[in-house]
């Protein structure tokens, strides 16, 4: 298993563990930082019995917008899972700003370790977080864990189209996904594909506020500037591929 600091500077595109400690700084501007909150609840709404106040497991929940927004707009009870102290104690206020720290619990923690010995969801959301737990069987099968037997899987991912020529070693192809939910004994039930220029438009201005505190941080540590420079650089290259190689997709998974 990867370390829990490696783990995450993926899931953030990046490389090396070194950047860890900055990721805060790096992110401070950000709230939105990966799936967009509006997609998610409304396949909620599309395959929940909303008139229920159930229970949301957001693994990798990074500053808690999708919890948050759930909450507000549900009214369901949200519970939070993030590696990062900071990003945690960003979405406590937060949740207390939109009146909604009744219904969301967050904290610090690995998620690889904590599904071990959470209780079962009726939602369970993995917002573009990447292969933490591995690819999509291995995915699924620790997560269903802890859904319920009526619950859904909300994963917000890449993929690469059948017959592609392109080729990246953290992303699959359609059919393979495919092949792995079945295998997994669970089912996709609906897919939202996400439009490119929503795409190009988000990633514009996450690129703009990540690039600004990079460039902070050489300034502030010069030795270090290689450090950062390949973090804008590598950001840069991830975009391109989302915007111009890849299909970025939500799909609603359950258990058959």
């Amino acid at each position: 298993m990867k370390s829990l600091e490696e783990s995450v500077v993926r899931a953030m595109d990046g490389s090396g563990t070194e950047l860890y400690p900055f990721i805060p700084y790096i992110c401070q501007d950000l709230w939105e930082i990966g799936s967009d909150p509006d997609v998610i609840i409304h396949l909620i709404c599309k395959h929940c019995d909303t008139s229920n106040k159930l229970k949301v497991l957001d693994l990798g929940c990074g500053k808690g917008v999708v919890s948050i927004k759930i909450a507000q707009k549900l009214n369901f009870l949200c519970h939070g899972i993030d590696a990062i102290p900071e990003f945690i104690a960003y979405a406590r206020q937060k949740a207390i700003e939109y009146v909604v720290d009744n219904l969301c619990k967050f904290e610090t923690g690995d998620i690889r370790k904590s599904v071990k010995i959470l209780p079962e969801y009726d939602i369970i959301v993995l917002g573009s977080i990447g292969p933490v737990f591995g690819d999509y069987y291995s995915t699924l099968t620790t997560i269903s864990k802890c859904l319920d037997k009526d619950g859904i899987m909300i994963i917000d991912d890449g993929y690469i189209e059948n017959g592609s020529d392109f080729f990246n070693p953290l992303m699959l192809k359609r059919d393979t996904i495919d092949q792995q939910i079945k295998a997994s004994g669970m089912q996709l039930i609906d897919e939202q594909i996400i439009a490119k220029e929503g795409i190009k438009s988000s990633n514009k201005f996450i690129f703009e506020k990540l690039k600004i505190r990079c460039l902070e941080l050489i300034s502030k540590y010069p030795d270090k500037h290689q450090l950062f420079e390949n973090y804008i650089k590598k950001q840069n290259e991830e975009n391109e591929i989302l915007e111009n190689e890849v299909v970025c997709s939500t799909f609603v998974i359950k258990k058959k």
